[in-house]
């Protein structure tokens, strides 16, 4: 479901124009799902590439 098929019980109106602030609360709680996770999970995968890539250095230097 989308925001697109819901109607406003406030203002009887599509939530995805946002004409009133229960609109666009709504639109904002459905459009706004995952992006935490999504920002932990990219900082995790960004750490074990630093640390493979800090092993692959040590690795070439010999040190």
């Amino acid at each position: 479901m989308s925001c697109e098929d819901l109607v406003c019980a406030r203002c009887a109106h599509p939530v995805a124009e946002g004409r009133c602030p229960q609109c666009r609360a709504a639109r904002e709680r459905m459009h706004h799902h995952g992006l935490d996770g999504m920002a932990a999970t990219m900082v995790l995968l960004a750490l074990v590439a630093l640390l493979l890539l800090s092993l692959a250095l040590n690795h070439l230097t010999g040190a």
